[in-house]
């Protein structure tokens, strides 16, 4: 079945010689509000191949968009127009209609995360957008070939802070399903149980995993020899150390690894296996630049307009 999401990706992520998946990391939150409709309407305009988004599901079974599993006191403020001074309460234990009381259209700008998107645009306001909603809001712009890849955000070690992984796919399917969806989806996650699940519930849709081996989080050596809790039991060691020989193994259609854990050799080594990979998160010049000549299939990115400029200069196409 990997064979067939392949070549159903060469299609829809433009897999020819000359073209790339210019994808807008959570709608493109360096230029607006992360996860929020105003940003996903720029990032159509911008002219992206994906919206990069992530997903949650409230206790009453609504899928809404927001990276945080739990209510982030960096963008999230409440009824009274105050700042969260600590971390909310997880998403799955609040309705739709309870989370509608937040504000998420602005960073706190005492807070660290604000430093790292200074010249984010703020719209107050705005409240979290459901898939349903995002779906609508793209079948309304007419763009019928734009597509959307949805992380599941959940965490085998945080069992209390999300619906499980099989209620969660089941959760997402139902909303992709009653929008017609399928066909322009892919699902990732650095949870691998849920793409491994979501393989077998809907083989046509793409998976495409997640990686990262870095200080700040690392799911392929969090494990012991029985392997890591991350990748649904697969140890890395019996891959020689290859996440992209992991990814083959697991079914994957895609790998996306944090850009820096990589380098060209690996790139073509899992292009070789047939793998697409698709680079997470690139906003500066340089290493665009550098992922661009490594010949990468896809960039995710904070800045898709900075992408789209280079693709530009160098006549690469995004679809």
């Amino acid at each position: 079945m990997r064979t067939l999401c392949n070549l159903f990706l060469a299609v829809v992520l433009g897999g020819c010689a000359g073209s790339i998946d210019l994808q807008a990391h959570r709608g493109g939150r360096g230029l607006l509000p992360e996860n929020t409709l105003p940003a996903f309407a720029h990032a159509l305009k911008i002219g992206v191949t994906t919206l990069e988004l992530d997903a949650a599901i409230t206790r009453d079974g609504v899928v809404v968009i927001s990276h945080d599993p739990v209510l982030s006191p960096a963008i999230t403020r409440g009824p009274d127009g105050k700042w969260l001074t600590q971390k909310g309460p997880p998403i799955y234990s609040q309705t739709y209609a309870d989370l509608l009381q937040y504000d998420i259209g602005r960073i706190d700008p005492a807070s660290k995360y604000a430093e790292q998107f200074p010249t984010q645009r703020a719209i107050d306001g705005l409240r979290f957008a459901t898939l349903a909603e995002l779906f609508a809001l793209v079948a309304a712009s007419g763009d019928t070939r734009v597509r959307f890849s949805i992380e599941t955000k959940l965490s085998p070690f945080q069992r209390d802070a999300t619906v499980g992984p099989e209620e969660f796919v089941n959760a997402l399917l139902s909303a992709i399903d009653a929008h017609g969806m399928r066909d322009r989806v892919s699902l990732q996650s650095f949870d691998w149980r849920t793409l491994k699940i979501a393989q077998q519930k809907a083989p046509t849709i793409p998976t495409v995993y997640l990686s990262a081996q870095q200080k700040f989080f690392d799911n392929i050596n969090a494990g012991d020899r029985q392997g890591s809790a991350w990748t649904a039991g697969l140890n890395a060691r019996e891959f020689g150390d290859s996440v992209a020989r992991m990814v083959n193994a697991a079914g994957g259609a895609a790998w996306s690894p944090y850009f820096r854990d990589i380098d060209q050799a690996k790139v073509r080594e899992a292009q070789a296996l047939g793998l697409h990979v698709i680079v997470w998160t690139v906003n500066e010049t340089a290493d665009i630049e550098r992922m661009l000549n490594w010949k990468v299939d896809g960039i995710i990115s904070d800045y898709p307009d900075r992408v789209r400029t280079i693709l530009a200069a160098r006549n690469l196409r995004v679809r």
